[in-house]
């Protein structure tokens, strides 16, 4: 079962924007065979959606932690509904 597919929902909360997160996340992710995006949003927030294996996406999560000068002080990870035929992971515009 660790090779199941699943897909996070995830906020970032903290100094989230104005730091290359969107950017460091794209290049984590795909380095990881992940798929799915990520956007900034008006609140301050980074919302991203990223789909693969439960352990590599917590590795995505991990090091985006562990990345100055990006500083996450809250995430709200939830699951929901794998997107088949996804390719990529993506930086998309904010709302």
């Amino acid at each position: 079962m660790a090779d199941t597919i699943t897909r996070w929902h995830i906020f970032f909360d903290g100094r989230v924007q104005g730091v290359g997160f969107r950017f460091t996340a794209q290049i984590i992710a795909s380095g990881l065979g992940l798929t799915g995006w990520v956007r900034n949003m008006y609140d301050g927030r980074v919302e991203m959606e990223a789909q693969g294996t439960a352990d590599n996406l917590q590795k995505l999560v991990d090091l985006l932690k562990s990345t100055p000068p990006i500083h996450i002080t809250d995430c709200g990870i939830r699951e929901c509904p794998v997107k088949e035929g996804e390719k990529k992971f993506s930086v998309i515009s904010s709302f």
